[in-house]
């Protein structure tokens, strides 16, 4: 019989895969559907010298701002890197690499890695900075410029229910990066706030083949800072 997917916790789904020098590819967006769990457990591991495919950075004290803080992080692959302090002074004393992409294009960069495909061409970024070194052609009267695709030795993704096979299911806009991150993965790791078991999710609202996802630890109540519906209170209205 095959190994069970779920894990106790963070830390033992994370134990014999993290190492020193990994590139991993990390879902959410800002800090909305962020893995909160894994990324404590990541900078609990003590792994170091690694480069984080992610949206952005987090902020200071919360996602991978954590990561920042104990210098885990030798480089980044983000498309915002705005509200955190200490990644501008890493990046602005040269302690930390940024690679700046488009945020589209990171999309389909993890996407098309995911996929299998090694690269493609977009016109974002063409006559820019962005382009700078990189093989540029002409369809159709327009100039596109060739993008490589990326994958990771691990993908770290955070989901709202999961069966026992690793099927996934988002909440709504917090799904963001996490499919592309979880396909462009060798190894996949899900956060998940609930799991049932094996046939219990009706199989049109799946949004991620338990295929890409190797390991499952539940964080059922995790803090999530910005999704939660906020309504006004009836003296404020």
């Amino acid at each position: 019989m095959s190994q069970s997917k779920v894990y106790d916790s963070a830390q033992q789904a994370l134990k014999d895969i993290v190492k020193d020098e990994q590139t991993l590819a990390i879902g959410g967006f800002g800090l909305c559907g962020i893995p909160e769990a894994l990324i404590e457990a990541l900078r609990d591991s003590g792994v170091k010298e690694l480069t984080c495919i992610s949206n952005n950075a987090g902020v200071d004290d919360f996602g991978l701002g954590l990561l920042l803080q104990t210098r885990q992080i030798k480089k980044m692959i983000s498309s915002y890197v705005g509200e955190n302090k200490e990644f501008e002074r890493q990046y602005l004393t040269g302690e930390l690499e940024v690679e700046l992409t488009p945020q589209g294009t990171l999309a389909e960069k993890l996407r098309s890695g995911g996929a299998g495909i090694p690269a493609f061409y977009t016109a974002t970024g063409v006559g820019t900075m962005v382009a700078d070194g990189k093989e540029t052609r002409d369809f159709d009267g327009r100039t596109y410029v060739l993008e490589h695709s990326l994958t990771a030795d691990v993908a770290l993704v955070k989901a709202q229910k999961a069966d026992k096979a690793g099927n996934l299911i988002f909440n709504k806009t917090a799904r963001n990066f996490n499919p592309d991150c979880a396909m462009a993965g060798k190894i996949t790791i899900a956060e998940v706030e609930e799991i049932v078991e094996v046939g219990a999710l009706d199989p049109d609202e799946i949004h991620l083949p338990g295929i890409f996802v190797q390991r499952i630890v539940l964080n059922a109540n995790p803090e999530k800072r910005i999704e939660k519906v906020t309504v006004k209170t009836a003296e404020n209205v």
